[in-house]
């Protein structure tokens, strides 16, 4: 709710303001947060992901933050509706999932900051909030109302 709020009033060419130099704009924001959920939810509830675009992973990567080109983003509409069916992905991978499912480990690669499948589902519930605090200056910057 507070990321759609957010991105809820900008326009797709807003979706390419950088808060400051060096911040990634929302466009890589909203493409890394749906890149990143797919993965996570695949690594711990295979096939329960989404298919994404070809390619949309690589222009999300770390390597195309400086990107501003508009040919490397997508829509905000076409954002919000990966958003919204990964999210359902997302619940249904967990409803799936039993309490001794919730307590194995998790995948190698996330058990620094994950010690189980739960603590995935947890990761997942809560990076957005990690990125949304760049939204806000951006807002700001655009002289956006106050949304939240």
């Amino acid at each position: 709710m507070v990321l759609t709020s957010y991105v809820s009033d900008l326009t797709d060419a807003e979706l390419l303001t950088r808060p400051v130099e060096g911040c990634n704009h929302a466009a890589w924001q909203l493409g890394h947060l749906i890149n990143a959920e797919c993965g996570l939810v695949d690594s711990i509830a295979p096939g329960y992901s989404i298919a994404l675009p070809e390619g949309f992973a690589q222009k999300h990567s770390k390597e195309n933050t400086g990107s501003d080109d508009p040919a490397d983003f997508l829509s905000k509409e076409e954002y919000l509706a990966y958003l919204a069916k990964i999210k359902e992905a997302t619940f249904k991978a967990l409803d799936a999932q039993s309490d001794e499912d919730l307590a194995k480990p998790a995948p190698e690669h996330l058990q620094q900051i994950c010690p189980n499948v739960g603590g995935v589902f947890v990761l997942v519930a809560t990076h957005a909030m990690m990125h949304v605090g760049q939204l806000v200056p951006v807002r700001r910057k655009l002289g956006k109302p106050v949304v939240i």
